[in-house]
């Protein structure tokens, strides 16, 4: 790689400060490293996550301006309210993590290659198995037809990916974690960069100094995993003035 940014050591899970990152291309920090449960908590905790391609050191990134969705704030479309009523698909959490993974890794249509190499699905399925990964499934006639996972940390929730088979199944997902994370106090939900998918549904840009301010101090301490719904059942209860998930 030609630019010039930390290499960041096998023996360490030092991370530059974000403020540093490159403004073109927008958030990358830093290279090398490893996936390593540790690390990936490190840089979570810092507001720092790993994107790259097969045959790439890991980069790490911290864009600014960052997207992310207040849970209170998802915007639940009335068909969308509509096909929640509907009950035609069942929702649960950290049912089938590796189905959720796979899924998110697979081949789409206008998209080469995947980001979601064998090495992240690892590292994230030992997250998962540490209590801090967690993923949302969405059952239709009991196949998997979308969802998404992330990590937790803190009160906040960093989503990483999501897929869907089935038309709104990962808006479905979203919505209903959207709201079983407002019930249990989660402050923001990272979506990391901005995208209009993701607008349409309620999020927004926020400045990265005003996002890291929401997942407190930095040190070397990683909190344990937060408390986490063992399954849901496809349960949401909407707000009436508003028509977003609550």
């Amino acid at each position: 790689m030609s630019l010039s940014l930390p290499w960041l050591e096998p023996d360490s899970v030092w991370f530059p400060d974000p403020a540093t990152a490159l403004t073109e291309p927008n958030g990358l920090l830093a290279v090398g490293g490893d996936l390593s449960a540790r690390r990936l908590l490190a840089a979570y905790r810092r507001g720092i996550f790993p994107w790259f391609e097969q045959g790439q050191p890991p980069l790490w990134w911290s864009p600014d301006p960052r997207m992310v969705l207040f849970p209170g704030e998802f915007h639940l479309s009335r068909s969308l309210r509509k096909t929640l009523r509907s009950a035609r698909f069942r929702v649960s959490s950290d049912r089938d993590f590796a189905g959720v993974t796979a899924a998110c890794a697979a081949p789409r249509r206008s998209v080469s290659g995947t980001w979601l190499i064998p090495a992240m699905r690892s590292a994230y399925q030992k997250l998962h198995q540490l209590g801090y990964a967690h993923s949302v499934e969405v059952w239709q006639d009991e196949q998997l037809a979308g969802g998404l996972y992330g990590v937790a940390l803190g009160r906040v929730f960093f989503g990483e990916s999501m897929f869907s088979h089935a038309r709104d199944a990962s808006k479905i997902a979203l919505a209903t974690l959207a709201a079983q994370l407002h019930r249990h106090g989660y402050r923001v939900i990272d979506c990391q960069v901005s995208n209009p998918h993701l607008h349409s549904l309620g999020a927004r840009a926020i400045t990265r100094h005003d996002f890291l301010r929401y997942l407190g101090p930095s040190d070397d301490a990683i909190p344990p995993p937060p408390s986490w719904p063992v399954e849901w059942h496809g349960t949401l209860s909407l707000s009436a003035n508003d028509g977003s998930a609550s």
